[in-house]
């Protein structure tokens, strides 16, 4: 399509509202994009945004723009899609959309050994916790954790992600005492329904939310500094030195892990090279994931009767 470059750039400001967030989405600067932008429009002769103080909003002739150019961008992902599912070759790109929890504090050491042995297929790793729209390429293949993946996608699950409630060492001499348990309060991650309904299903429902940090990774230094507790995933948690579970450390949650691509690319070579190479992996930290690697607890753990972590 002539032009198509300008409806890329177009559409970026269209869906994100923002000429900030577009510039980012499409890995350029806020000058580039506001050009493109205006020039687009001059071409056009016609406004497609209302530029206000709080964001770009499309107008009627930018709507009608954006329904045409979605519908054109899904023709040339959908013939993309198809012609890479044809490639039997190990070599190109494999975009990788993982939580960052996942990628830093357990499969860094096998996306690096698989990067290693295939040269020819470059990985680029996207760490988010948002899930990415594969049918628009914005991921060849994600990982996730999750009990409801999204039903347009194929892939395969490979084990039960298990989690439990995690505190500093330093508490644990007082976590027996009914009145020091009340100046504990849980490190959330949100305030919505799903959060709190992991604290109603905990050992400690009635201990307030006090705190929120919405990355895992900075939670985890808030919890060895003593802020709080806070349900982690046990392959994070059990690998803290100064983290344990709260007695009776029992396990809290679970949540299916998936490894999971788009029906079109599902037979491509590098494809099926990876999610082969990442669930091998992935199952060899199986004892981690689900749950079973919890350390004993301290000797500052005074309690008269010491429950077994895990159970």
């Amino acid at each position: 399509m002539e032009n198509w470059d300008d409806r890329r750039f177009f559409l970026a400001v269209a869906r994100e509202g923002s000429v900030n967030k577009a510039a980012k989405r499409l890995d350029v600067n806020r000058t580039t994009v506001l050009r493109r932008i205006t020039a687009f429009e001059e071409t056009l002769g016609v406004r497609l945004f209302e530029r206000l103080p709080n964001g770009y909003f499309t107008t009627a002739a930018g709507e009608d723009m954006k329904r045409a150019v979605e519908q054109v961008e899904g023709f040339i992902n959908d013939a993309d899609r198809r012609l890479a599912g044809r490639d039997a070759r190990l070599s190109g790109t494999i975009r990788i959309s993982i939580p960052s929890a996942l990628a830093i504090r357990l499969l860094m050491n096998d996306l690096t050994t698989f990067a290693k042995e295939h040269p020819d297929i470059r990985l680029e790793i996207m760490t988010t916790y948002d899930m990415p729209d594969l049918a628009r390429r914005e991921a060849d293949v994600a990982i996730r954790i999750s009990n409801d993946p999204p039903e347009d996608l194929v892939g395969r699950r490979i084990l039960k992600v298990a989690r439990a409630a995690y505190v500093s060492a330093k508490f644990l001499p007082n976590c027996d005492d009914e009145e020091a348990q009340q100046q504990l309060s849980w490190i959330g991650w949100t305030l919505d329904s799903s959060s709190l309904q992991w604290v109603e299903d905990s050992d400690h429902p009635d201990l307030p939310v006090s705190t929120i940090i919405t990355d895992p990774n900075a939670t985890i230094k808030a919890l060895s500094l003593g802020l709080g507790m806070s349900i982690l995933p046990c392959f994070m948690g059990d690998q803290e030195s100064d983290l344990y579970r709260m007695p009776p450390g029992r396990l809290q949650q679970q949540a299916d892990l998936w490894i999971l691509t788009h029906k079109d690319l599902r037979n491509t070579a590098r494809i099926r090279k990876f999610t082969s190479f990442i669930a091998d992996a992935l199952l060899r930290h199986h004892d981690l994931l689900e749950g079973r690697m919890a350390r004993e607890l301290p000797q500052i753990y005074l309690s008269g009767s010491q429950p077994t972590p895990g159970n």
